[in-house]
């Protein structure tokens, strides 16, 4: 059986149409991805001062931004160039893998930012010995292997179903959800997976974020010093924009009623999964660099060399 899953071939039906035009606007947003997330590692590596936790965990971010698109955005330039939407098995089990794990580091790593700006705001003087880098890094290690196991989890649940004659999805990279729908065998296994397992992947980091961001708008309250709440939203602006934009469109592709995907529902679903493996992805290092001092000036340093 897995012999012959092996030879399966996928058809991605998403931008079968208008090729002619999606292919320019893919290939804006994904070299826009790549410059804007390679610029953030080029400024943190080059720059000496800027090897703190707070910078780590945003080159982090990066990297998970840069295996997120890559992961889905070339496939579908390919098919948006010569027409071919078909995809085997065993790339389409490697694109729920890496996609899966891209998102998961995403979400884990602006957890981590999240307690990162907790303690700078409301325990400052306990800022150096409570985020240290040794600790940032051991967490850093823990995320990525421990979103490595989860991928995996669900990519061999996946590569143990047998699949009926349609093969089309819906999307233009293959996920789990579209993927259960087309199979034959039993997936009650993996529907708890996702639910559970899957379901806390998801709600864990954003608990923390919502937690950390409920002490620090508490401890900015009590603070009557002029410009406190400037100071605050200059510290957390980007940070906050982004968790708004990634979580958001988490929401609008996973979080929705089932059997509601027709016609305009559809339509608005491709939508929100486009802003939320191309857009966010691509916008998130341009947030973070435009409003930081220190990547502008490391960034100046290295291409103008002041």
């Amino acid at each position: 059986m897995e012999n012959q899953n092996s030879t399966y071939e996928f058809l991605l039906l998403a931008f079968s149409r208008h090729q002619e035009l999606l292919f320019p606007l893919f290939l804006v947003l994904y070299l826009a991805a790549l410059l804007g997330n390679l610029l953030i590692l080029v400024a943190v590596g080059s720059d000496p001062r800027l090897h703190t936790p707070m910078y780590v965990l945003l080159v982090n971010l990066s990297l998970a931004d840069l295996c997120f698109t890559s992961t889905t955005v070339p496939r579908l330039l390919y098919a948006l160039l010569t027409g071919d939407q078909t995809i085997t098995h065993s790339a389409c089990l490697s694109q729920v893998f890496f996609f899966l794990m891209a998102g998961n580091v995403d979400s884990y790593v602006l957890a981590a930012m999240a307690w990162d700006r907790y303690v700078a705001i409301c325990k400052p003087l306990h800022y150096a010995t409570v985020v240290t880098l040794p600790r940032c890094m051991l967490l850093l290690g823990a995320v990525w292997v421990g979103t490595a196991l989860h991928s995996l989890l669900h990519t061999v649940l996946l590569a143990h179903l047998t699949f009926c004659n349609n093969h089309a999805l819906p999307y233009f990279f293959c996920d789990i959800h579209p993927l259960l729908h087309l199979a034959c065998s039993d997936t009650s296994l993996n529907y708890i997976m996702v639910t559970v397992e899957g379901g806390s992947v998801i709600l864990v980091p954003a608990v923390c974020i919502m937690a950390s961001y409920v002490f620090i708008g508490a401890a900015v309250c009590q603070v009557r010093a002029p410009g406190g709440f400037h100071k605050a939203f200059s510290t957390c602006g980007s940070h906050l924009t982004v968790v708004i934009l990634f979580y958001g469109t988490v929401v609008s592709v996973y979080l929705q009623p089932p059997g509601e995907a027709q016609g305009q529902e559809e339509y608005q679903d491709l939508v929100a999964i486009v802003m939320f493996s191309v857009v966010a992805p691509t916008l998130t290092p341009y947030i973070y660099s435009l409003q930081n001092r220190e990547i502008k000036a490391a960034l100046a340093k290295v291409f103008i060399g002041s």
